[in-house]
């Protein structure tokens, strides 16, 4: 400037953080890939090392594929294990953490076995699961499903410890034209049974999902599932007062 002083360049920005380190490696709410990437990044946010941590729908087990060997006590367990994830034979308050991936479409779950999905390794899911003489009791449909889980939770309630984490794989659908926002109705169902929803994960589909005999699309399709964990809150403590802890050792 003529005749006046330059004003003072301003300070460079710096990343502030408290009682810690900049950093860019954290772990992201939403990553493209497959089930294998995603669980051990939840595992390491949520669960410390050598917690005792029950898969009760471990099918092929691939979840835990890059999941380092020995990191947690594993107890897997399934339908080919003789294991139903509502009725499990563990001790109440005995685990530090449960993973649940049940059936998540409808189409698994139908009373009808001439119009229910499901081949291959779906094949035990569909028989046991579905809705009609099988499993008595159950509603139809999307709600089918949807029992399923939150029976299952409640079963995870009884054997987690007070603070315990439950991990669940999710997935919302469209059934009978109408659009469920499964991942909406797990949160809260289980808030209802005393469920703290602790952290959401968006897993995308690395490739594109086709559609069999397309008319018209009313609905977009759905190319991305969920991962929620959730932690228990103890008896007598309000939900709404309730605030992310470790869970404490054992």
């Amino acid at each position: 400037m003529s005749g006046a002083e330059a004003e003072p360049a301003p300070p460079p920005l710096r990343r502030r953080t408290q009682s810690g380190r900049a950093t860019a490696d954290v772990v992201h709410s939403a990553m493209v890939g497959g089930n294998a990437e995603l669980f051990p990044r939840i595992l390491a946010l949520h669960v410390p090392e050598g917690a005792v941590v029950a898969d009760v729908t471990y099918g092929q087990g691939v979840f835990w594929r890059k999941v380092p060997p020995g990191r947690y006590r594993l107890l897997p367990s399934d339908l080919a294990t003789g294991t139903d994830c509502r009725a499990l034979p563990y001790a109440d308050a005995s685990l530090d953490a449960v993973v649940l991936d049940p059936p998540y479409l409808e189409g698994l779950l139908r009373g009808r076995a001439e119009t229910r999905g499901g081949q291959g390794s779906h094949g035990a899911l569909r028989r046991f699961y579905a809705s009609g003489q099988e499993a008595p009791g159950q509603g139809r449909w999307h709600q089918a499903v949807l029992d399923l889980y939150l029976e299952a939770a409640a079963e995870a309630r009884r054997v987690l410890r007070d603070h315990g984490i439950l991990i669940v794989k999710c997935q919302d659908e469209v059934s009978a034209n109408r659009q469920e926002l499964t991942h909406v109705q797990i949160v809260t169902g289980l808030a209802a049974l005393g469920f703290y929803a602790r952290d959401l994960f968006v897993l995308v589909r690395p490739n594109r999902p086709g559609v069999a005999r397309l008319l018209r699309q009313v609905h977009a399709r759905k190319n991305h599932s969920y991962f929620l964990v959730f932690q228990k809150v103890p008896e007598g403590v309000p939900l709404a007062r309730y605030r992310t802890r470790d869970l404490p050792p054992r």
